[in-house]
């Protein structure tokens, strides 16, 4: 992103931009990220407590580097800290970083304490700070350009006394942007400020940045990611989805807590956050003070379909909102918002609202189809990968899962209602079943570690006895007694492997009495709560992130076959019992 200097979608740093001394290349992450970038480039990296630092990247500048500059900022121990990227923990060579790419600074595990204080710039660099504009918008996507005018908007009434105003609903911080004329034109929520983050407003406090949070595969700072990635998901503008950005931001309103950030707390001035940045969508109520009866089935599916291939875990109906386009309400519009608990890094159970809406069990329409037809997992992936390059694989997987199984399914002709209630975990005498999804993908990962095993145990006994594969009719006594001793001499996989991820291949249950964590309250306690204490527990019967390339592809390849067997058991199970094409809604 070019930065003009006249331009107000610019950064208001909290320490200078720093000269970069020249260091050497050692990468020793995976290269997922596409291209690399050889030439200078500006990042933001943020500390596991909230704080935002600004910097300029040389083409030879490595992670050291990085630590030393921030050490003169802000005297912080070099050796107590990994420098992260997504999933990759940076070495040496920062190639992989793309421009205007935030990168996060955690303490290692020994040396990390909730009652530390956040990294904060001295005054002398504070003195010295960038005097460019409060908002720069990270990323490149094209469809940004209506996120850039609005952004100059909200500088120009931030400039003239138009202030934001704090959302009280909710569990994590959250803030409305005004314009000049004192409209709300969008919602910020910075990634510090979530259920759970270190300068959360509102007591929902004890985690650092990149620990497990609300949801146990979400991690804490992460959700702004994801509300990004529902947007550039939903294709078409099909599922509505208002335009969101992530973005770096400055103003004092945001918050800080004192005791979690020390004197940072005093210099709220420059205080910088990363965040997203959606805008704000004029509307009359959510579904949950309108009659679901009126819905168009058309914008149900649509919400869906994008629900669907994310697996949302909170689509509840506060986060659906109405617009009336008449007095009675007879005719409306969806707009589907929150998206911050989608893509998790393993496969969860999903709470979708419209599951039971009469409009969820009418049959997909031809240009649905066709939709779902169109959407490529693969193009979504490397589509993420470059706007968000820093979101994770275990999430990209769950993208590539869920959207095959959506593309079969729609083509095996189950509805949606069908689809959602595959993917939804059951629950019989106060115990927690896995969904009909997740034991498709336990026999898939039970096949492939089959598969793994005679693999192993073929290059174990050529190894061993080659002469055993050059018989081409009759095996002699001596070969069977060989064939007895490679047996008993090959070694045992564990049984994690040998029976997909550890767990039970039988309906595997989880006991006590099931939480509704499905649904994201907005009510909130004012006094300050425990993480641990109120995290809701979260079984995981499949995960994805630790398979191999090889083993992904292998347990895909299992996964499409056994989908048709599953679409037709459904199908004869529901026969009969789902609304027709005559409904009309």
């Amino acid at each position: 992103m070019s930065r003009e200097v006249d331009s107000p979608v610019q950064t208001l740093m909290a320490v200078p931009v720093f000269s970069s001394p020249l260091g050497t290349r050692d990468y020793h992450g995976s290269n997922h990220f596409g291209s690399k970038s050889t030439g200078r480039r500006r990042v933001f990296v943020q500390t596991e407590t909230g704080c935002v630092l600004g910097m300029e990247l040389e083409r030879d500048d490595n992670a050291r580097t990085v630590k030393r500059r921030l050490q003169m900022a802000i005297n912080f121990p070099i050796g107590e800290s990994s420098l992260t990227f997504g999933d990759v923990v940076l070495k040496n060579d920062l190639r992989a970083v793309r421009n205007d790419s935030p990168l996060l600074l955690m303490r290692n595990l020994l040396h990390r304490s909730s009652s530390t204080p956040c990294l904060s710039p001295s005054s002398e660099d504070i003195q010295q700070r960038d005097e460019s504009g409060p908002i720069e918008i990270l990323g490149h996507s094209t469809c940004l350009a209506n996120t850039k005018k609005l952004v100059e908007e909200i500088v120009m009434a931030v400039k003239n006394g138009i202030d934001p105003i704090p959302v009280r609903s909710g569990l994590g911080g959250a803030y409305y942007f005004q314009n000049i004329r004192g409209e709300c034109v969008a919602i910020v929520k910075p990634t510090d400020e979530e259920p759970f983050a270190p300068n959360n407003p509102k007591g929902f406090v004890g985690k650092a940045l990149g620990q497990p949070g609300l949801k146990q595969s979400v991690r804490v700072g992460e959700t702004g990611y994801r509300e990004v990635a529902a947007y550039l998901l939903d294709y078409e503008h099909s599922a509505n989805v208002p335009p969101t950005a992530l973005v770096k931001i400055t103003h004092p309103i945001f918050n800080i807590n004192d005791d979690m950030n020390g004197i940072m707390a005093q210099n709220k001035e420059i205080l910088s956050k990363i965040a997203s940045f959606q805008h704000f969508v004029h509307h009359d109520c959510d579904a949950n003070d309108h009659g679901t009866s009126c819905f168009p089935v058309s914008a149900v599916h649509r919400i869906g379909i994008l629900d669907i291939r994310i697996l949302n875990t909170d689509r509840h109906a506060g986060n659906i909102l109405v617009r009336k386009f008449d007095v009675a309400g007879s005719q409306v519009e969806l707009i589907p918002i929150d998206h911050g608990l989608c893509l998790p890094e393993t496969l969860e159970d999903p709470y979708f609202e419209w599951i039971h809406w009469p409009q969820a069990s009418v049959p997909f329409s031809e240009d649905e189809l066709k939709y779902i037809e169109s959407l490529d997992p693969y193009h979504d992936a490397e589509m993420l990968r470059s706007e968000l390059p820093m979101i994770r694989d275990a999430c990209l997987r769950v993208l590539f899962l869920c959207t095959i199984f959506l593309k079969e399914a729609a083509s095996s002709g189950l509805c949606l209602a069908e689809i959602g209630e595959m993917m939804t975990r059951e629950f019989r005498n106060q115990e927690e079943e896995p969904s009909e999804l997740e034991l498709i993908c336990i026999q898939a990962r039970k096949l492939t570690a089959e598969e793994v095993l005679n693999l192993a145990a073929h290059d174990f006994a050529s190894e061993l006895c080659p002469d055993l594969f050059e018989l081409q009719e009759t095996i002699n006594e001596e070969d069977i007694e060989c064939q007895k001793e490679i047996q008993g001499k090959i070694p045992k996989l564990s049984m994690s492997l040998k029976h997909g991820n550890g767990n039970k291949q039988k309906q595997t249950k989880v006991a006590g009495p099931k939480p509704d964590y499905g649904r994201v309250s907005n009510s909130f306690s004012p006094r300050r709560a425990s993480a641990d204490e109120l995290l809701p527990p979260s079984a995981s019967f499949v995960k994805l992130a630790d398979m191999s390339d090889d083993e992904w592809s292998s347990f895909l390849d299992k996964f499409q076959d056994l989908l048709a067997p599953a679409f037709t058991k459904r199908k004869a199970a529901t026969l009969g019992q789902r609304l027709g094409n005559s409904c009309r809604f």
